[in-house]
């Protein structure tokens, strides 16, 4: 069941606090712990209106620190500097700690300061891509016609479609048209399976409360404390004889006079306690001016009391500040969040709603989040990791930053002396409390590690002088140390080679039980999804029975790392039954072995790469494949093929490649690249600390 919901408009003053409420009241029925949260927000040094509003109306058991990320100043700030990655971590951060707390998230977008910012438009729509949650787009009725108004919702809806944003459903808001024709013609143009809902213009929501009045023209309150969520449904001028001013008082108007016209706030007082005028919402009485005390005492004396404000202000400038005062639901205000609730609930069938809202099924992992879950769930397990060469700066600077972060507890290899002596010349931060650094010569454990590889390689002629030997060397101390459980698991290369680094592990950790081949797989974080290509660093050319234990090896990885549906692509130069020859042969075969082992695992092959995650191209070749157009797992035909095409996407598209991740051994050891980055290492220690977890 899906567990959230955006709320999106592409204008200012579009009512989406209306939907918001509607929404909450019709989560609160069947999902009592419900959340809201906005990522930006207009003012930090002022509380946002509408968060107070939701917390408060629904008693939602939530920190108000805990309902926004940042203000729009701060966003302007990290957006100048450079530093958009921040905001989106912070943002993905503050939205899963509310995930996990609460059984369901309600988040709005934010207000808009001009009329339709394309850029504020494309970043809610990035962030509800990025956190992976279905969108309800709310669009403002402010066209001429019914075709006008059909059109641009089509164009709007379909513009978040093309950039992958999953819109759910379009409410059309503040509507001054016939709700069922606008409904109807919607439907027909839209994409089959989207919701559709019109709510009506209301103009008493439009109109502003006698508190709001106040805080605009800086007044202050003489009388009527009580009734100052009054809404000013008119406004009337009193600026001519009482006998011409009173017949133009219309049901819950404000008047706004002189405060020296004694005669006309008598009047109005006094007409709004007659039987025979409309009630008033209120008095404003200009210029700075106060009753005179004899009037005053009338007032007091009023059986039905009305706000009477007074304000520095002249009456034409009172009146002005007034027109162009745009309303806001507060919390105090529990007539306008009624009115907006019941107003929602009369134009939206909110059983059909709420039914769209929890059978939406997400897929897509994006990039952003993956990183996210890398991170979170290392930091939740505090796994143990080794790093033999601790003679790297790299590794050096790396381990100092996931100590920094507490992402995992670390062991470096090397003479202690020498490494904290370079850590001191680099200026990093060294926590001994999660860093330890071994010397193999010196271990204690150097003994023991030595007999044990005796033991496991004696019957193919190992010496145990040879064993000695062997354990001083970095790399087989390191896997003894995750062979023998000391450590979690091993992460090396960036100065030994590849060979260097799992031949040990071939020979003592082995390989999971049912396999045979140790192949690897890249996580390819594309500007828009994660996509997992094996095997790209350790077998040069499978044969079919190893190209199928990648792809299962490779589905598996997939959903380890949060892939929930891995469908995987057996990659040839041809599709289906197009083409012939050798290699296409080999991958037919493959395909079919990986069908028989697992037919659980969703699998495709042969089919060319385009075919394999191009929809369009998909469909056209392989029409009636569940994995053609929407692969995640692409398993090249040999290593060459492989190499070279996640460096052409890495370098040609800007995508992050997380990897290699090595995968069919018994426990996790990770070979890096020799010209990896602090990063990469960074990147790789995580993604070895969650591969232990299922070893």
């Amino acid at each position: 069941m899906n567990h959230s919901v955006y709320v999106i408009t592409s204008s200012a003053q579009s009512g989406k606090s209306i939907v918001s409420l509607g929404l909450m009241q019709m989560l609160k029925r069947t999902t009592p712990n419900v959340a809201f949260f906005k990522p930006l927000i207009e003012n930090k040094n002022v509380v946002d209106n509408h968060i107070d509003t939701i917390l408060s109306h629904f008693n939602v058991n939530m920190n108000y620190e805990d309902a926004y990320s940042y203000s729009r100043s701060e966003f302007t700030e990290h957006q100048n500097q450079g530093k958009i990655n921040e905001v989106y971590d912070t943002i993905i951060e503050k939205y899963k700690n509310l995930e996990n707390e609460f059984d369901f998230v309600l988040v709005e977008g934010s207000d808009f300061t001009e009329e339709g910012s394309v850029f504020e438009i494309d970043f809610n729509g990035s962030i509800a891509k990025n956190l992976g949650i279905p969108v309800l787009l709310v669009v403002k009725d402010s066209f001429e016609t019914v075709p006008e108004l059909v059109n641009n919702v089509i164009a709007e809806v379909n513009s978040f479609l093309e950039k992958d944003v999953n819109i759910i459903g379009v409410i059309v808001n503040r509507c001054e048209k016939e709700q069922s024709e606008v409904q109807k013609l919607i439907n027909k143009e839209i994409k089959k399976g989207i919701f559709v809902a019109v709510i009506p213009n209301n103009p008493e929501l439009g109109k502003p409360s006698i508190r709001e009045i106040i805080n605009h023209i800086r007044g202050h309150v003489l009388f009527g404390k009580e009734k100052l969520d009054n809404i000013a449904k008119t406004t009337v001028i009193g600026a001519m004889q009482l006998a011409n001013f009173l017949p133009r008082i219309t049901p819950d108007s404000l008047c706004i006079m002189p405060g020296d016209r004694s005669d006309l706030i008598v009047g109005t007082s006094l007409a709004n306690i007659s039987p025979k005028y409309p009630n008033i919402s209120g008095i404003v009485l200009t210029g700075g001016f106060t009753p005179e005390r004899s009037i005053i005492k009338l007032m007091l004396d009023n059986q039905k009391p009305i706000p009477i404000i007074t304000t520095s202000l002249g009456t034409f400038e009172a009146a002005s500040v007034i027109s162009r005062i745009k309303p806001k639901i507060y919390a105090e205000n529990k007539s306008k969040i009624k009115l907006s609730i019941d107003l929602f609930e009369s134009s939206v069938d909110v059983e059909e709603l709420n039914t769209k809202i929890n059978s939406v099924k997400t897929e897509s992992l994006t990039p952003r989040m993956f990183q996210y879950n890398l991170l979170s769930n290392a930091k939740k397990i505090q796994k143990h990791i080794v790093l033999p060469e601790g003679n790297d700066d790299r590794i050096l600077t790396a381990a100092s930053q996931i100590a920094e972060d507490k992402v995992a507890k670390i062991t470096i290899l090397g003479d202690p002396e020498k490494v904290k002596s370079r850590v001191a010349q680099l200026g990093l931060n060294w926590d001994e409390s999660r860093i330890s650094i071994v010397d193999p010569h010196n271990s204690e454990f150097y003994e023991d590690y030595a007999n044990a590889l005796y033991e496991l390689r004696k019957s193919k002629g190992l010496e145990l002088t040879s064993a000695q030997d062997l354990m001083l060397d970095a790399s087989y101390f390191g896997t003894m140390m995750v062979h023998k459980g000391h450590a979690d698991g091993m992460v090396s290369g960036a100065v030994n080679t590849t060979a260097h680094t799992i031949k040990p592990a071939l020979q003592f950790v082995k390989t999971k039980p049912g396999f045979k081949t140790v192949s690897s797989v890249f996580f390819m974080l594309l500007d828009d999804r994660v996509l997992v290509y094996g095997d790209c660093a350790i077998v040069p050319n499978p044969n079919p029975e190893q190209l199928a234990e990648i792809a299962i090896s490779s589905a598996d990885s997939a959903k380890t790392f949060g892939i929930e549906t891995p469908k995987v692509a057996m990659l040839s130069y041809s599709s289906g039954t197009s083409g012939s020859g050798e290699e296409v042969e080999k991958v037919r075969k493959a395909t079919e072995i990986v069908k028989s082992l697992r037919p659980d695992i969703l699998v495709e092959g042969p089919i060319q790469y385009d075919a394999a995650v191009d929809p369009i191209v998909g469909k056209s070749k392989l029409p009636n494949s569940p994995v053609a157009g929407q692969a995640n797992v692409l398993i090249f035909p040999d290593l060459n093929t492989g190499n070279n095409t996640y460096k052409a996407v890495q370098r040609e598209t800007g995508a992050l490649a997380v990897g290699p991740m090595l995968q069919g051994l018994n426990k996790p050891i990770n070979d890096l690249s020799r010209g990896a980055t602090i990063e990469d290492i960074y990147n790789t220690v995580i993604i070895t600390a969650i591969q232990s977890t299922n070893n």
